[in-house]
């Protein structure tokens, strides 16, 4: 059997990721199916930042678009998964070539309004035929053992009234037909999605948080931002869906002066939400000569390593053990 992972489809790679503005730069995706592939193949969550239009004030029920962290969009590129596009000058360039298609595109939205108001007048003929059988069976059941000659002439009028009408109505409503509006929830069409260009941009993130966010992600977990747990990211072992946060992660130089309450009012928080606070970093090439006073599991796991000029990233969890 085919699993849902299997059978959902690979969107074109690279895809675009919208940067909609220059000063406060945010990247965001409209494609739910997109959305989806990430979250199931790469282990991107992001944040849902849409609104419904009738309560633009609610923060509950959150929907499209997808607004990406910095450090997703950052491994997305790197990785040549996407490209980051300008929406604006994207949307000015498209508009451009829009009148070579746009006559097909305008019959296409006829004919699919046109079928939208044929559905909804076959529709309309279906109920006032089950009343006018449910008007005739109510009419003969009144009617019954006590009918006469007028009574039955009466009815026949009724009949042929209703009977006139409803073929009259059915003429005049494909007489009438009028489309109905058809409003797309996608850009694409009418104009053309927007192609990658020869250097794309790769955004400025952080040089110990996208470290560390590349460590962790590399593991297997899954990261969304920390802030409504005092930390840089809320890291999972599997899809936020069915599994709680396992520790709370910051980022840090690695000769960088920590103060000691900071460590302290971490490993107590992550404790108080049973989590682990989490502080990582890349760690510095020693100096030649330099005496090398790390455990001997740690040269050892340098020994193995792949690539030694990689940067190291290490990482150490703080809990609280009590008094």
């Amino acid at each position: 059997m085919m699993t849902a992972s299997e059978s959902l489809q690979a969107p074109d790679l690279p895809f675009p990721i919208f940067q909609i503005s220059q000063k406060v730069k945010r990247y965001l995706l409209f494609d739910i199916n997109l959305v989806t592939w990430l979250r199931r193949t790469h282990n991107i969550l992001g944040v849902f930042v849409g609104s419904l239009p009738q309560s633009p004030q609610q923060n509950i029920f959150l929907g499209l678009p997808l607004e990406l962290q910095v450090e997703e969009v950052r491994l997305l590129v790197e990785n040549s998964l996407a490209f980051i596009v300008d929406d604006l000058e994207a949307h000015k360039e498209a508009l451009q070539s829009l009148p070579t298609h746009l006559t097909d595109y305008k019959a296409n939205l006829h004919k699919e309004g046109l079928a939208a108001a044929r559905a909804v007048e076959k529709q309309r003929l279906q109920r006032t035929q089950e009343a006018l059988q449910k008007l005739s069976v109510r009419q003969s059941t009144r009617d019954a053992g006590k009918a006469t000659t007028s009574d039955r002439h009466e009815g026949d009028q009724d009949e042929s009234l209703f009977s006139t009408l409803q073929p009259r109505s059915s003429r005049q409503g494909s007489a009438i037909l009028v489309p109905y509006p058809s409003t797309p929830t996608t850009s694409y069409p009418p104009i053309l999605p927007p192609r990658p260009q020869s250097g794309t941009q790769i955004p400025e993130v952080d040089g110990p948080s996208y470290a560390l966010f590349k460590h962790l992600h590399s593991l297997g977990y899954f990261l969304s931002p920390g802030l409504r747990f005092g930390c840089q990211f809320s890291v999972y072992p599997g899809d936020p869906l069915r599994f709680h946060s396992h520790f709370l992660a910051m980022s840090a130089e690695w000769d960088e002066e920590i103060d000691l309450l900071d460590i302290v009012g971490g490993g107590r928080l992550g404790t108080g939400v049973k989590k682990g606070w989490l502080i990582g970093g890349v760690e510095e090439k020693r100096v030649s000569g330099e005496e090398d006073q790390s455990s001997s599991r740690d040269r050892e796991d340098r020994e193995h390593d792949d690539d030694i000029t990689k940067p190291r990233v290490r990482t150490f969890c703080i809990e609280w053990g009590g008094m």
